[in-house]
């Protein structure tokens, strides 16, 4: 029984970071689907941890850059490569979900404009290049920065997309309607302001 309890509590001891990475998602989880907006702003609390990594996935304006983060973490692990590639990954994920919204927006928008125009759009080729133009995008996210916690081991990674980089790949689309090509390139910009309102 004494072994048991001692490898219980072993268990339980190795199991802390990753039961705190578990909360922690769960509570961004429960913050984001508690709120009526896109950009999701939490503190986490975690002090001596860079702003980025307590204010979470968000779209936001730098400046005059106009920018999507997405935030992830991976618990302490034997290999460092693969505890980085973990967050990595992680936060590219959390920054699919903000910029996926975005791009949500921008396609209804631009379908609502149309049907004000004599244009007649093919809807299945608005969505198709809605989502090639999200995957070009999220394959060219950047991660830009990574923080360790020293008392956890809990590795954080920070994904991101900005909107220049965003219009670049719009332009050089190929197979993309050109009116929609036109309609990111003039509207984009007040699209992201005002999912910030």
């Amino acid at each position: 029984m004494v072994t048991q309890l001692r490898f219980s509590l072993k268990t339980l001891t190795q199991l802390r970071p990753v039961i705190k990475l578990v909360f922690v998602g769960l509570l961004g989880a429960s913050l984001f689907a508690c709120s009526s907006r896109t950009v999701v702003e939490s503190d986490l609390g975690i002090k001596g941890a860079p702003d980025w990594v307590n204010e979470g996935k968000q779209a936001l304006k730098d400046g005059k850059d106009r920018l999507f983060h997405g935030i992830g973490s991976a618990p302490s692990m034997n290999d460092d490569s693969l505890q980085k590639s973990t967050a990595d990954n992680r936060a590219r994920a959390e920054l699919a979900q903000v910029f996926n919204s975005f791009m949500d927006v921008l396609a209804s928008d631009y379908s609502a404009a149309a049907a004000g125009t004599d244009e007649v759009i093919n809807e299945q080729a608005v969505s198709r290049s809605i989502k090639n133009m999200t995957k070009l995008n999220l394959t060219g996210a950047e991660i830009i920065a990574r923080w360790k916690d020293k008392k956890t081991g809990i590795v954080y990674s920070l994904a991101e997309i900005d909107m220049k980089k965003f219009k670049t790949v719009a332009k050089a689309a190929q197979d993309m309607d050109p009116n929609l090509k036109q309609f990111i390139d003039s509207h984009a910009d007040n699209i992201f302001d005002a999912m910030k309102k």
